[in-house]
């Protein structure tokens, strides 16, 4: 589990921008649904007030680099990484001017770290040549990015540029979303089925703010395994689909 820094620095966020997710076709839900998940957000956000992005970072690029080291693979080993990288290679121009070996032996310590160094080098030298050393806040030309899928790009829109496309939906949101009753039968195990519907039940504001609140309980209270939320006073008033509250 991270702990939130003492002196973390964050990029400048820039205002958001009025774009939506009209593209996407979103399930219908009925409007108590609706309330509850209001109720749901109300209850977590009380209980997690500081709920944050846990990957450290200091500028965009850097947000992107993290969230593709990150897959399979926990945010404490990614932080324990970063900085080593981050200072070596201070600029996305600066991962394009190396080669994804000069990169691997700084997440060495990660799984799978030659094909994430690969990644990486890839990513930045489209950031470089493509968008002129900027990262892309769209959706579709970060999903051009090696390494980049939905979840990614997601983390990287909302924390880096608080612009909310999707929800960003990572093992914890997944477990979540069943154990609190946000999903039906149908949707379990599917991230885009989970993905939809969550940006069905819960407003577009909110969809950033609702994954680091969810990833919170979830690393928190609500575990995998051994869990001991039963008594949890939000597993209590929503847990009618967890197991560990029915027993």
């Amino acid at each position: 589990m991270s702990k939130k820094p003492a002196t973390k620095k964050k990029a400048p966020v820039k205002k958001a921008a009025k774009k939506t997710a009209r593209s996407i076709a979103l399930p219908q839900v009925e409007p108590a649904d609706k309330r509850r998940a209001k109720r749901l957000r109300d209850m977590l956000a009380e209980h997690y007030p500081d709920a944050h992005c846990e990957l450290n970072y200091t500028a965009p690029h850097e947000l992107l680099i993290a969230t593709i080291l990150s897959a399979q693979c926990t945010d404490v080993a990614v932080n324990k990484a970063t900085p080593a990288l981050f200072k070596k290679f201070p600029t996305p121009a600066d991962y394009a001017k190396a080669s994804p070996e000069a990169i691997e032996p700084y997440v060495k310590t990660l799984g799978f770290y030659r094909n994430k160094a690969k990644s990486v080098h890839a990513a930045m030298s489209a950031v470089v040549s493509e968008f002129g050393g900027q990262v892309p806040s769209t959706m579709e030309e970060l999903l051009t990015l090696r390494g980049v899928a939905r979840k990614t790009a997601n983390v990287v829109l909302s924390n880096a540029f608080n612009i909310n496309l999707g929800f960003v939906v990572d093992t914890h949101v997944i477990r979540l979303s069943r154990r609190l009753g946000l999903i039906d039968k149908d949707e379990e195990g599917d991230p885009v089925k989970i993905e939809k519907k969550l940006m069905a039940l819960f407003a577009q504001k909110d969809w950033g703010l609702l994954s680091h609140l969810m990833i919170f309980h979830g690393r928190r209270a609500c575990k995998a395994r051994m869990a001991s939320c039963a008594d949890h006073p939000i597993c209590k008033k929503f847990g009618e689909s967890c197991e560990l509250c029915r027993s």
